[in-house]
């Protein structure tokens, strides 16, 4: 379909702490599947969109990434529910997630918008709201 989004690749500072972090969001709670996995990446796969993690090069490590300078701000993907959206919070906090905005959660997108903000290893913020806000 024309404009829409084919795939993301993201480069990370240590792709084995991506890999652990993603692989659980994206198979187990958003169904998407391993679609490639080589020595310095991997591509997950739903539908006809495919996000991809690539290990950045050692010379190109010292300015580590940061939402705020230009580029990449945050990936945000939908949900059918405020109960997914309870359920995911509850599951970050057990796995240690730095969750954003937490004395505005689950409304610090304003008060009709219910989401979940949190960060990846490499403070990728990534944004889960319910389908429709």
């Amino acid at each position: 379909m024309n404009g829409t989004l084919h795939h993301v690749e993201i480069y990370v500072s240590d792709l084995d702490k991506t890999i652990a972090f993603w692989h659980w969001l994206l198979t187990e709670k958003f169904n998407y599947v391993v679609s490639q996995k080589w020595d310095s990446g991997i591509s997950f796969l739903l539908g006809d969109t495919y996000i991809v993690f690539v290990q950045t090069e050692e010379k190109y490590l010292e300015f580590p990434y940061n939402r705020k300078n230009t580029g990449l701000n945050h990936l945000a993907f939908h949900c059918n529910s405020k109960e997914f959206i309870e359920e995911l919070t509850l599951e970050l906090r057990e796995k240690g997630v730095n969750i954003l905005y937490p004395d505005k959660h689950p409304y610090a997108g304003g008060k009709d918008y219910f989401a979940v903000f949190f960060e990846d290893p490499d403070r990728i913020k990534v944004e889960v709201v319910v389908s429709g806000q």
